[in-house]
């Protein structure tokens, strides 16, 4: 019996909300800076270039702490370190290079946002491939999914602005004459007085 108690006292654990949090803080971190970055960038309108390339060597980070617990020895460790210090050396090569002046010229800063992006979003899932976690490499689609999603909310934020008004117009007066039935149907019906009574 204590030994069905033990059973199912680490499953329990395992599905709480703390202990997931506790596992899988690196992964939800990396997800939640990549999706407000994307929303910043979608709905503020302005460019991003500098948060994505700090990001990107925190990812790095992220990568090897990830993998940390796979190598065994110093030498798969040291292996872990620089192949990650160098993947992730090529992605922020590969951002720079979009704003060297002849590419520069090239693209507007729009386009140059965007590829930055992509160049991260690709850095981040051959990094989860290169160290075997599904997990960053998720964030990397998330990343990459992000591009057109961005692209698509620039062209499209006047439409999604004229919709959320017309939609705020057709719901109010709904709310507000469904808060007026429920105000008048919750007072109490008058009670009457002694006076009335006695007359």
């Amino acid at each position: 019996m204590n030994e069905a108690l033990s059973d199912s006292t680490p499953s329990d654990s395992v599905l709480s909300p703390r202990a997931l949090l506790k596992r899988e803080w690196p992964y939800l971190l990396v997800l939640v800076l990549t999706l407000f970055g994307i929303a910043y960038a979608s709905f503020s309108r302005t460019h991003l270039t500098l948060y994505w390339i700090v990001l990107a060597p925190f990812i790095g980070v992220i990568c090897v702490v990830t993998g940390w617990p796979d190598t065994r020895d110093r030498d798969a460790r040291l292996r872990l370190v620089w192949t990650q210090a160098l993947h992730w050396a090529a992605v922020l090569l590969a951002m720079h290079l979009m704003f060297v002046a002849d590419v520069a010229r090239m693209s507007n800063a729009d386009a140059s946002a965007l590829a930055v992006l992509t160049v991260l979003a690709l850095g981040t899932f051959t990094a989860g491939i290169h160290i075997g976690s599904w997990r960053i490499c998720l964030v990397g689609l998330i990343m990459g999914a992000g591009v057109p999603g961005i692209a698509w909310l620039e062209q499209s934020a006047l439409l999604l602005l004229l919709a959320g008004l017309v939609l705020i117009a057709v719901i109010a007066p709904l709310v507000w004459r469904l808060l007026q039935g429920h105000k008048t149907s919750a007072e109490p019906a008058p009670r009457p007085t002694r006076m009335s009574k006695a007359a």
